[in-house]
């Protein structure tokens, strides 16, 4: 039987589902989440690959697991930072921001290589993982249009383009070219003229 390296069975198996994300969260920072294998990931947390196994049956599985973590720790962060009377302008500079600085933090594939890493079916999981994220984003634009500080638009379309312009800063900033100072300057100011009164 494994050593259990916690008080119960329970706590033993979310350190080690920690230790495993938090692997996959480096290696993706280093070589990107694509090139890293199942057996990287055992070696980098210091696990057997059955014991992997145990965890995520596949790739597919650990990269939906990746996400829902990455979804988790931006709606905590979030709330955690955001005051509950902010302004729908403030909350979307900080919405912005925090999408940025959890692209560097956590690494991982645009939508589209996902989709052609997972498949459909995996894909559509992934997507309900991060639907938390996307409805923040479209209670800040409606909240916005309804107090008249956005202009009248379609809140889901709009929700989907302004993730589109956050992940086109995914690649600079991994590798360097731009900080999440200057992306967040860049992409929201882009985003709040879009959504200027005219």
């Amino acid at each position: 039987m494994p050593r259990i390296s916690a008080a119960t069975i329970g706590e033993h198996r979310a350190q080690t589902v920690d230790r495993i994300l938090q692997a996959v969260s480096r290696l993706a920072r280093v070589h990107g989440i694509d090139a890293i294998s199942m057996t990287d990931v055992a070696g980098e947390a210091g696990i057997t690959r059955t014991v992997l196994y145990n965890y995520f049956p596949d790739k597919a599985a650990l990269l939906l697991g990746f996400t829902e973590r990455v979804t988790h720790y931006f709606i905590e962060s979030y709330e955690r930072e955001l005051p509950a009377d902010a302004s729908p302008g403030d909350r979307l500079r900080a919405f912005v921001r925090l999408q940025l600085a959890g692209l560097l933090a956590h690494p991982h594939p645009g939508a589209a290589d996902l989709s052609a890493t997972l498949g459909p079916d995996a894909y559509q999981q992934l997507a309900d993982h991060v639907a938390p994220m996307q409805r923040i984003l479209v209670d800040i634009l409606e909240s916005g249009v309804a107090s008249g500080d956005f202009r009248a638009l379609e809140t889901a379309a709009t929700a989907r383009m302004i993730m589109a312009v956050i992940g086109a800063e995914r690649v600079p900033l991994i590798s360097g070219a731009v900080t999440v100072e200057a992306a967040e300057e860049l992409v929201f100011g882009f985003v709040r003229r879009a959504l200027a009164q005219s």
